[in-house]
């Protein structure tokens, strides 16, 4: 965010979390109201279109306009798959690769976060796909740290039976943290228990470059009004198989417990999945 704000002094640019990490996006949004801003384009910061995406988000930018009247918002899609992002998943390739490695003998496994969106996790394999494509890697599989399979050591276990003896594990995140840790540690924990496969950590994408190209140029969308969500495989407007329960369910902010206007007793304000961000 500083460096954004470095590269476009005339533009106010705050940015906040919905849980977990501080500062809440409570706190960001006052700060740039008490700066005079009462127009907002929300970037999620964000590679896939999970329930925090699709949901909590929206829910909690509407939490705000309740408690600044006068505010809009316009809301930009997450930011992958992405050509600038695969850019940077192959360079933390590179890096990872031993340099003896031929890229045609090496297997890799993109890791995702995970999700019980069915369509979230369908886009890490879509990312899974574009990686693979032109870039001479024996096979690019995928695999999910939590929530969803196959999981880690289930996915390195696939790579072995469709013949992997060299595997590059890559995880698909934005940045460092608990799940990413959790990544380089099974698989770790893995190859110490087959010596026989050659296996390496890749690094998160990381602030490079690229994604605040990437980051402005979904800023750009949102205030052009060029939003191009794909809505065919949304939970919460098809009934996809098992979640049929989720279609036009109320979303609703997550509360960050450093927020002032946060709720103890679960008093909260929900909000439709109507679409009304041009998802």
């Amino acid at each position: 965010m500083r460096e954004l704000g470095r590269r476009h002094p005339e533009l106010p640019v705050e940015g906040g979390f919905i849980e977990l990490s501080p500062p809440p996006l409570g706190e960001a949004v006052a700060e740039l109201v008490e700066r005079g801003v009462r127009r907002f384009a929300a970037v999620p910061l964000m590679l896939v279109s999970a329930g925090h995406a699709k949901g909590d988000i929206p829910a909690a930018l509407s939490r705000e306009k309740e408690r600044h009247p006068g505010i809009t918002y316009t809301y930009g899609r997450p930011l992958g798959p992405h050509p600038a992002l695969l850019r940077v998943l192959e360079r933390r390739l590179a890096e990872a690769v031993d340099p003896s490695w031929d890229p045609a003998e090496v297997t890799v496994l993109l890791v995702g976060r995970g999700s019980t969106d069915p369509d979230a996790n369908a886009e890490v394999f879509k990312a899974a796909r574009l990686l693979w494509e032109g870039r001479g890697y024996a096979a690019v599989e995928t695999a999910f740290v939590s929530l969803a399979k196959p999981d880690v050591p289930g996915g390195l276990d696939r790579c072995v039976r469709l013949g992997a003896r060299r595997v590059v594990v890559l995880p698909y995140f934005l940045f460092t943290g608990i799940l990413p840790d959790r990544v380089r540690h099974q698989t770790e924990e893995w190859a110490t228990a087959h010596p026989e496969t050659g296996v390496r950590s890749a690094d998160v994408i990381g602030p490079e470059p690229e994604l605040l190209d990437l980051v402005w140029e979904r800023y750009e969308e949102a205030v052009k009004g060029d939003l191009r969500m794909n809505c065919d495989s949304c939970v919460y407007r098809i009934a996809l198989p098992g979640f049929e329960d989720k279609v036009g369910l109320p979303q609703q902010p997550h509360f960050h417990p450093d927020d002032d206007g946060h709720h103890p007793h679960g008093h909260h304000h929900g909000h439709g999945h109507a679409h009304s961000h041009a998802h």
